[in-house]
């Protein structure tokens, strides 16, 4: 049997952490597994077909971080317009019944199922299909949002976001073939393919880490090299050689160096590679 608890849980930063904790020590108390119900697509995007998410993770990336709180078991449920039809007593009769849901532990402010509903409701409707419906309490002491860590993104504040996500802010994509104006500088960069749901920090430089070692990260357009109005996403790795075509990279951004901008020459470029690869080192 589960305790569990239901969400879209994007970007797994703080706020929900905490709802995750409660689930876990419920669960301890009462003898239950942990169950997180989540979905891979965002619930307003199946309801509002010209709705465009920005999401802070991938569904891969939630995953991984959801797994990462030690809960029991992480159940990904399809959310078409047929699961978005039902209502609450419905969801929790046909799906986390099922499950083996004993206790469902809501957020302090979510609400789920077609219709209007106070948590009285999901009390009420728990009862009737054998599911016992408790309240989680808010994080103490700073309220946490995806909004506010979207906009700190957008200003490249870094390691703000982190300290509300409770983890480095990831992007992670495929490694696709880039210009390689990087590799005749001395400083080759693999090209990440990200989706374009996700949300992009500003553009600049960033220090990032990443299973292969400390790295540059470059967001934006390559003014220097004339490549036009497209913006690319390349990442220069200190200490890795080798090819990484094909394959999946993840990084984590752990600061902003500075912004992008035009360098009268490639060797002027070279030089501010130079320099950011010693900040990159010296970063403690």
């Amino acid at each position: 049997m589960f305790a569990a608890t239901i969400g879209f849980f994007d970007g797994v930063h703080r706020g929900h952490r905490c709802l995750i904790e409660q689930l876990k020590t419920i669960a301890s108390e009462r003898r239950l597994d942990t169950l997180i119900v989540t979905m891979k697509q965002h619930p307003r995007a199946v309801i509002q077909s010209e709705y465009v998410p920005h999401l802070l993770t991938t569904a891969e990336e939630k995953v991984r971080l959801l797994e990462e709180t030690g809960v029991t078991r992480i159940d990904i449920i399809p959310f078409d317009k047929d699961t978005a039809s039902l209502t609450a007593l419905e969801f929790m009769e046909r799906v986390l019944k099922p499950k083996g849901v004993s206790i469902l532990l809501m957020g302090y402010d979510h609400r789920f199922g077609h219709g209007e509903a106070a948590f009285e409701d999901y009390v009420r409707w728990g009862k009737q299909c054998g599911i016992e419906v408790v309240r989680a309490h808010e994080l103490e002491g700073q309220h946490v949002s995806s909004t506010a860590i979207r906009t700190l993104l957008s200003q490249g504040r870094v390691e703000e976001a982190a300290a509300l996500l409770g983890h480095a802010y990831l992007l992670s994509g495929k490694v696709v073939e880039g210009y390689h104006v990087g590799h005749q500088l001395g400083f080759p960069t693999a090209n990440i393919f990200i989706t374009p749901e996700k949300v992009m920090p500003r553009r600049g430089v960033y220090a990032v880490s990443t299973n292969h070692g400390p790295g540059m990260l470059n967001i934006g357009t390559r003014p220097t090299a004339a490549n036009g109005d497209d913006v690319s996403v390349e990442v220069h790795l200190i200490d890795f050689s080798g090819n990484l075509y094909g394959q999946q990279l993840s990084l984590e951004l752990l600061t902003f160096i500075r912004e992008e901008r035009a360098f009268d020459s490639l060797e002027q470029l070279r030089e501010q590679l130079q320099r950011d690869r010693e900040f990159v080192l010296n970063l403690k």
